[in-house]
């Protein structure tokens, strides 16, 4: 069993603080005790969600549920689906390799960046209002069991609708690609300029979690070397003399030493430095995923826009020539101006979330990645010192040998 709390989370960011007063509303979780369950392929680690709150919608000021990760899923997609223009928090990557699945790194890993995830929702206005959150936070496996396997979305859809769907699809794309038609995009000078930014900001902040990992590596291989560095040069104190045997001895052991303190900040490095800039780059990559949302939005406003027009000429048509169609025509005109005008909403709200959100996303990564950094200065800055003041201690008894 491994039981973790990522340092990070301490962020007013990602975990709700406590009240100050009884009386101030308050949501706060915490995802511990990972559990492996199962064995091969049907094998999966079990997590307890503790949730604290003086929420009057929740049941009990305090709950324990066990949640898997297909549960984190569940709730990811159906708050993707319904808040349209906000950016959900990302959810860590499912990995697909069995002998890293299972290994104690990476369920610590996997643990504290859901107990991010999960905070992040519960710290949203919006999100942490939702339905579906109180579900997951509230009710038993059994219940939970049900509503992952419950079909949402596209894939509610009757096969003859999929089918449908997908050929109109593929024609649109045809259009495209033919040059029957271009693509509708948004021409806002804004707009762009954020599009350029979030796009720019992936491309630095994967860069940078690579140059992280490099160092993770880094600090692994030297304490590798200095553990074997350690074991060798005290096998050649063994056949010394006593006053250089002794020297080579604590040399080794100075050595080892100095090797489980690379190794462990190589993993404080690991989690406190490359996972929240890994994290950050899948942020990024939900920001964009809404940034989809919002052209698919822009494009079916503009098309139903179009076509209303054409149906309102249409009607004005039959209107003057007396037509027995004008009154079908009408009802569909007013139906199809209702659903523009309704389109038009939708967009609209989406602009007016994202605006908001970009705001919340620039406040939280200055704080998140601010602390990471400072994190990572600081624990330099102590393996350094460390290491000098090894070293530095065995100056004498070395340059003792030598004058010898």
């Amino acid at each position: 069993m491994i039981s973790t709390q990522r340092s990070l989370s301490g962020s007013s960011s990602q975990s709700p603080r406590s009240p100050s007063s009884p009386l101030e509303p308050f949501l706060s979780v915490s995802v511990t005790d990972p559990v492996k369950l199962g064995n091969g392929v049907q094998a999966y680690i079990s997590y307890r969600v503790i949730t604290k709150t003086n929420f009057p919608e929740y049941q009990a000021p305090e709950k324990i549920v066990i949640r898997r990760y297909s549960d984190f899923v569940w709730l990811r997609d159906r708050l993707a689906e319904k808040f349209k223009g906000i950016f959900i928090p990302p959810l860590p990557e499912k990995s697909t390799v069995e002998k890293f699945r299972f290994s104690a790194e990476f369920i610590e890993m996997r643990c504290q960046a859901l107990h991010v995830f999960i905070n992040r929702i519960a710290s949203h206005p919006d999100l942490k209002q939702s339905e579906d959150l109180r579900t997951f936070l509230q009710e038993d496996e059994e219940t939970m069991e049900r509503a992952r396997s419950q079909e949402t979305g596209i894939f509610k859809k009757k096969p003859a609708d999929l089918m449908q769907l997908f050929k109109d699809v593929q024609s649109k794309v045809s259009d495209v690609v033919l040059g029957k038609e271009k693509p509708v995009e948004e021409t806002d000078p804004e707009y762009e300029k954020l599009k350029n930014y979030i796009f720019g900001l992936e491309d630095h902040l994967a860069e940078a979690q690579r140059q992280a990992f490099r160092l993770v590596k880094r600090h692994r291989e030297l304490g590798d070397s200095l553990a074997d560095f350690g074991k060798a040069i005290k096998l050649l104190g063994a056949c010394e003399g006593e006053s250089l045997g002794k020297a080579f001895s604590d040399l080794g052991s100075k050595s080892e030493m100095l090797s489980m303190k690379l190794q462990k900040e190589a993993h404080n490095l690991l989690m406190n430095f490359e996972e929240p800039l890994k994290d950050y780059v899948r942020t990024v990559q939900s920001i964009k995923a809404t940034m989809a949302d919002r052209a698919s939005a822009f494009r079916q406003q503009c098309e139903l826009a179009e076509t209303t027009k054409l149906k309102e000429i249409n009607l004005d048509k039959l209107t003057l020539m007396r037509s027995e169609k004008a009154g079908e025509a009408e009802i569909e005109y007013k139906e199809l101006k209702a659903e523009s005008e309704e389109s038009t909403r939708r967009f609209e709200t989406i602009v007016k979330l994202m605006s908001e959100e970009i705001v919340r996303f620039q406040e939280q990564k200055t704080a998140d990645l601010g602390l990471a950094f400072h994190e990572f200065a600081k624990g330099q800055a102590k393996l350094a010192n460390d290491i000098a003041n090894a070293w530095r201690s065995l100056l004498p008894k070395l340059e003792a040998c030598s004058l010898a």
